[in-house]
């Protein structure tokens, strides 16, 4: 039986102290949150215990083998480097960190402690992602070429109202559309060079539109669209390989779609998949506990966290000087290791 702490209680750590209460041989120990009435509700829900400080939690309760970090970004570090100094693993929200030194340092201090980091991208557990990838490795649409990503909505609501100060959140750049850097990046590669325009400080604070252009080192060219200017959360993708195109879209109700260069009317073959069929957040949640159960790795790792905002940051820095931004090339990261 594992015991689980749950760091926050705002949506996504409400996301993971319910995945917690339903899962077996998981015990979901208590949440802390500064806002101590916060955290007493959603305790009083799952039948657990509240807590204002993760210092007094820790005093009280017995035992605590996972510590889910589910704070704004600013604090990722903080609380994941107690939860290491005391042995506990950890499931970090995304993204890892605002800076890429802290998210090293963190890495790297999980490490020399001898205990697992995970991170929340959850878009590679979403059913209709994972069939999608399935659908590109099987090579039922040729050799990918070219794919267009859109996610978004209105603009986000927190706590302090954080999400509008960009040195915190690192806008929707590196806190949304990471999602889909990570995931395009677990389908085609590593990325080369990254362009990005934004219109942040060019409209009202509270709306926010990217769109971001990644080219593959293995040819791929990606179009990745990002918005917190629009009513209503949706995504989207389509994927164009030599021989036909993948096709998704959240606010449809039809499943991924593949369609195929042939001169039959059936139109298409539809993908049985479904978000509604299972939670991708308890998925991911459960397949980090079952690592730790087991002592296997994940289908997302940190270093693979530490990638996706490598690429979000060269967005940002491409948005600011007005210019393609090239990564380390496959020669310089060889020389690294």
């Amino acid at each position: 039986m594992l015991n689980t702490l749950v760091i926050g209680a705002g949506t996504m750590g409400r996301t993971h102290a319910a995945a917690y209460a339903k899962m077996e041989e998981v015990t979901l120990a208590g949440i802390v949150d500064t806002d101590l009435a916060k955290a007493q509700d959603l305790a009083e829900k799952l039948g657990t215990k509240a807590f204002q400080t993760y210092e007094e939690a820790t005093e009280t309760l017995d035992a605590i083998d996972v510590v889910s970090v589910c704070v704004p970004t600013p604090v990722h570090k903080e609380y994941v480097m107690k939860a290491a100094d005391d042995n506990r693993h950890v499931i970090c929200e995304k993204p890892l960190a605002r800076s890429l030194a802290d998210a090293r340092e963190m890495i790297n201090y999980c490490q020399d402690k001898g205990v697992k980091l995970f991170v929340g991208h959850v878009v590679r557990f979403f059913p209709e992602y994972v069939r999608a990838k399935q659908v590109v490795d099987g090579g039922k649409i040729g050799k990918p070429a070219v794919v267009r990503t859109t996610r978004g909505g209105a603009f986000p609501m927190a706590s302090n109202d954080w999400y509008s100060d960009f040195n915190s959140s690192g806008g929707l750049v590196l806190d949304m559309i990471i999602h889909d850097f990570d995931y395009l990046r677990w389908c085609f590669g590593e990325v080369e060079r990254v362009y990005a325009k934004s219109s942040r400080n060019r409209v009202l604070e509270r709306l926010e539109y990217a769109l971001v252009t990644l080219r593959f080192e293995s040819g791929v060219i990606a179009h990745v669209e990002g918005t917190w200017a629009h009513q209503g959360f949706s995504t989207k993708f389509e994927i164009a390989g030599k021989e036909g195109i993948i096709e998704y879209d959240s606010a449809k109700v039809a499943p991924v779609v593949a369609s195929k260069k042939e001169t039959t009317s059936s139109g298409g073959v539809a993908v049985p998949e479904s978000p509604m069929k299972e939670n991708p957040y308890f998925t991911e949640l459960q397949h980090f506990i079952n690592c730790i159960k087991k002592d296997t790795k994940p289908i997302v790792s940190a270093e693979d966290a530490y990638k996706a905002m490598e690429i979000s940051l060269a967005a940002l820095e491409s948005i600011e000087i007005g210019k393609s931004v090239v990564l380390k090339g496959k020669k310089e990261r060889e020389a690294v290791q």
